[in-house]
Order: structure tokens, then sequence, then C-alpha cells
């Protein structure tokens, strides 16, 4: 068995390579490529993920994975080996069931959807993506029908992202969460406004550059093995444990975007930056899910780089960079940060009314998905939404529909990921807290070893060995839960605004 436990791992290792060789190709595509290679990357992309797919889906592989099986079950459920066989059956199994040529196809239509989207972003435009946006929706539907029954075919979407989480149990957990975070906002919205007017000025570029970069070191991440770039939406990727690149974007005029971005996409990285080393070149070399890795971006971005703790440290050596800063005390300063008032912006909202964003978009997804909405209906249906959740419209298709990248990329059933993440970085925080008591007294030092090391033992060294639920389950003892993160909002900005 050890010689086709280790054919397993050869395969595994060659997949590896293969989606790192196309995660490259992405990557260029988004930060340094011209627009007149979108085509052809394309097709490159499309044609590596063939190879990659008729591998993950080959008679060989399927063989092999029956062979094993028996022997997963002689070894520790726990072990490398065993996980290793256990995901490689799941993927197995999702991967026969989609064609190669729809793999194909589907490269070579994001890759033009994503240009036409930056172009139409840049724009305010949605017509200029609206044919690019209705080829991935009917691919979507096509995805959904490769697979069997489910109780609701948005779980297929869902699954890629989360697996085994279910379209209704985010609809529970969201409608637990829902009104209790409007009657916090309504609660907020009562007291005096917060001033962070000294947010939006003129900032140097460089200068937010060289904070950020500073910051996210500080904070742990392994420039020796990342590095960091401009792009059109901030992003993550790896192409190996010692090469996980992030992207951000620099406002000239708002300082924010690009301090708490990089924050988010380090968080990203960092977990990536995370995994054990014997998982390297394996299926289980990646995050348990998109919720585990927004747990992960959100706790820097938020929990930790919006706290008072993090800017004791870090707010004189920001002053240093940006003398107009001087005359904003540190606690205005952190309120500024943290005013809660309805954005149209997603990534630019405050921890309050984040996760509204995210149900709006979950809505109309199932609505696409249900066919009960039409992509040429988005933009108004959107602004519709925007007033109804947030009590605002956007003043144009950039600062709404077209805002997000991730259906350019035929990313649908991505977004609930990101408030779930919200929740499991609040239960996770609260068993942090217990275990490092001075964890503040830390952060106000500037020291964040026990943090990174507390993750990557309870989190990042994991890998993919877990399932999500399973994960949060181990660390925290529970399975995901709202509760944590509503004390922690409750807690937080009943202290700013009185409450």
């Amino acid at each position: 068995m050890q010689q086709k436990m280790q054919k397993l791992k050869d395969i595994l290792a060659e997949m590896a390579d293969l989606k790192g060789a196309i995660a490259v190709l992405g990557w260029d595509q988004q930060t340094y490529m011209p627009n007149g290679g979108t085509e052809a990357r394309g097709r490159q992309s499309g044609t590596l993920g063939k190879v990659e797919h008729e591998m993950a889906t080959s008679a060989e592989l399927g063989r092999l994975l029956d062979e094993l099986k028996p022997y997963a079950e002689s070894l520790d459920p726990d072990s490398n080996d065993a996980r290793m066989i256990k995901v490689a059956a799941r993927d197995f199994d999702l991967a026969t069931r989609v064609p190669s040529d729809f793999v194909v196809e589907q490269a070579q239509i994001t890759a033009m959807a994503n240009q036409a989207w930056a172009e139409a972003r840049s724009k305010a435009d949605f017509s200029i993506f609206q044919p690019h946006l209705e080829k991935i929706v009917d691919l979507t539907h096509r995805y959904v029908g490769f697979f069997p029954p489910a109780d609701h075919p948005y779980d297929v979407l869902l699954d890629i992202y989360e697996p085994e989480m279910k379209t209704a149990d985010v609809k529970k957990i969201f409608n637990e969460l829902r009104p209790k975070q409007v009657e916090l906002i309504k609660a907020i919205s009562r007291k005096t406004r917060i001033d962070n007017s000294f947010l939006y000025q003129s900032f140097d570029e460089k200068n937010q550059w060289d904070f950020g970069i500073d910051v996210i070191t500080r904070l742990g991440y392994d420039m020796n093995r990342g590095r960091q770039d401009k792009s059109e939406h901030p992003f993550t990727t790896g192409f190996s444990l010692n090469d996980v690149r992030i992207t951000t974007r620099v406002e000239s005029d708002f300082l924010s975007t690009m301090i708490f971005g990089s924050i988010h996409e380090a968080g990203h990285a960092m977990y990536a930056q995370g995994h054990s080393p014997e998982l390297e070149r394996t299926n289980l070399a990646d995050g348990a899910s998109l919720a585990i890795h927004e747990s992960q971006s959100r706790m820097w971005e938020n929990l930790v780089g919006r706290s008072l703790p993090f800017w004791e440290f870090f707010y004189q050596k920001l002053q240093e960079k940006f003398p107009q800063l001087n005359l904003v005390t540190l606690d205005n300063f952190y309120k500024g940060i943290n005013k809660v008032e309805p954005s149209p912006v997603r990534i630019e909202a405050d921890e309050a009314t984040y996760n509204l964003h995210i149900m709006l978009r979950l809505e109309l997804e199932i609505g696409i998905i249900e066919g009960k909405i039409q992509v040429k209906d988005l933009p108004e249906i959107w602004n519709a939404k925007m007033k109804e959740y947030l009590g605002i419209e956007p003043e144009n298709d950039a600062l709404g529909v077209l805002q997000d990248v991730h259906w350019s990329w035929g990313a649908f059933g991505y977004f609930s990921t990101y408030a779930l993440g919200n929740l499991i970085s609040a239960q996770l925080w609260e068993n942090i807290n217990q275990d490092i008591p001075d964890l503040s007294e830390q952060i106000s030092s500037g020291k964040f070893d026990d943090l990174l090391s507390w993750l990557r033992k309870n989190i990042h060294s994991h890998g993919r060995k877990f399932m999500p639920q399973e994960l949060v389950k181990k660390v925290t003892g529970s399975e995901i839960d709202p509760a944590p993160y509503l004390r922690y909002l409750k807690d937080k900005f009943g202290k700013i605004y009185g409450l």
C-alpha cells in the first residue's frame, strides 16, 4: 500500500504544480499583463486547466483511490495520509462530473469577462460587462446541471467554496444575524456622528505603500516568500508554500483603502504561508474553506487592525509619514476608522454594516440561480436592494453592481463566506484571548508572534485536512455561531458610541 500511497502523492504533486502555473497566469493577468494579451491568456489558462482536469479525472486516479480507501480506514482518521485520501476522493467525485471541454470554455470566457469587467468598472458602464456576465450565468447553470439535484441548486455552488455547507444553513445564520445587526445600526444612528474627514485628504502614495509594507511585515507576512503589487481589486494567490503573493489598491485621497486592504490580504497570505511543510505539493496545502480563509483576513483587518491597541503602537508611525494627522488625537483617529455609516462599497464598509452587503449579494445570486433575476436587470435590482438594506443608492454602476470582481471569475457561491468568516473570526478571538490573556498588551507593544503562533498551531498548519465546520468545532467547541460576533460588535461599538 505504501507504493500506491506514494503514487497518489506523485499525482497530487503534479496537479499542484499545474494549479500553481495556472495561478501564475491569473496573477499576471490581474497585475502586469497588457490588455491585448487577454484572448491568448484565456487559451493558455484553458489548456493548462484542461490538462489538470484530465489528471484529476483520470481512470488511473479513480482506480488508485478505490484501492486506497480500505487502507485509509486502517489509519488514524486525522493522519495526513487518511485525510489526503478522503479529500482526494471528494475532489475526484466532484471533478469527474464536469467535462474537460467545459473547463476550457469556462477559462476562456472568464478571461474575457474579467477584462470586460475592468473596463466596465472604469467607465461605470454595466452594458460593457453584461453580455460576458450572461455567458457566465449560463455556464453556472450548466455547472449546476452536472450534479444530482440538491435541496437547493445553490447548494452545488456554495459547496465549491464552503464544503458541506447548505443554503438553508446560511439563510438560518443570516436570519438570526440580520435583525440584531439592524438593531445595532439603528441604535448607533441615534448617536452623535463621528467625524472621519481627516481620512479624506491627500496622502502620498509611496508613503502609504511604505507604511503598509511595514505593517504587514510586522504582523508576520514573510516578504521573502511573498510580494505585494497593485491590482484593480485586491486579492491573494499562492503558487507554493514559499510563494504567496498579495495585491492592494492605493487611493491618493483616502487613507483606509490601502492600509486595511493590505492587512486583509496579508491575513489570507499568512494562512497560506503557515501550512505544514509536510502538506506541500499535496491536495491538503490549501485553506479549509473560504470562510476559514476569511476568518483569518477579517481577524487581522478588523479585530487586530482596527483595534485601539494596534494603533497605540502604529499611530505615531503613521503620523510621521503623514504630518497632516498630527492634530488628530489617537482617540479620534480610532473612532474615525471605526465610524459606522452605510457605504455603497463592500470593501470599505464598517464592521456593523458589512454583513448586510453580503446578505444582499447572496439574495441576488440565489435569485439568479433560481431564474427569478435576469442579468440585464441587475443594476436596477442592486440599487433597490441597497436602498432597502442600507438606505443608500450607489451613484453609478462602478459603486454598485460592478464593484466586485467575483462574477467575472464565475465565482457564484463565494460571497456568503465573507460574512461566515466574520463570525468564525470572533469565535476564534474569544478562544485566543483565553489562551493569551495579555494579548491586548502584546498588540499595543507591536508584538504579534504569540497570536500568529496560535493561529499557526490551531488553524494554518492543518491546511485542508478538516472540513470547515469540523475545524471550527475542534478549536472552539461549537460549529459556526453568530453569538460571539454579536457580542464583539456590541462591546466595541457600545464603547465607541456610548450605547
